[in-house]
């Protein structure tokens, strides 16, 4: 069975008006943060979910090469870092925009549910990294069978 953690959910909350407040072009109004600069964003996207055994993650990673990325597990944390290359301008070419971020990125997601980490495979294709994480066998929903007395 599922606890809930109010002090996670208050920090997720927290975050969320962070995010919020970001995208409005302000800042946090009450202090500073250590999170990303106003002007980045979260990097790679990510698509996140779950089904009775496994955890799921998508991440967008065009434009670099998977050799540049880590992905890491500690407890119940996914980090994904790494370094998309900068644009190189050839000699005699003209640039007319070049809108493509490039630098270090990290990107940490917190899962809702313990893992065996001896079960995660991680796969990149098209620029998608795939990601599956085995849920700890403690973690898994088990039917209980009633007895008639």
């Amino acid at each position: 069975m599922a606890t809930w953690d109010v002090f996670k959910e208050l920090d997720n909350l927290r975050r969320e008006i962070d995010e919020a407040f970001r995208g409005a072009g302000l800042n946090r109004p009450f202090g500073s943060t250590f999170l990303s600069p106003i002007t980045t964003r979260r990097f790679p996207l990510v698509n996140f979910s779950e089904d009775e055994g496994h955890v799921y993650i998508e991440a967008l990673v065009p434009g670099v090469d998977p050799k540049d990325v880590d992905l890491t597990v500690l407890r119940n944390t996914v980090t994904i870092s790494g370094e998309r290359k900068p644009f190189v301008e050839k000699e005699g070419q003209i640039v007319h925009r070049a809108e493509l971020g490039s630098g270090k990125f990290s990107r940490t997601l917190e899962l809702p549910v313990d893992i065996d980490p001896e079960k995660i495979t991680a796969s990149c294709k098209d620029g998608i990294m795939q990601i599956t994480l085995a849920k700890a066998e403690h973690a898994k929903p088990k039917k209980i069978d009633i007895k008639l007395s």
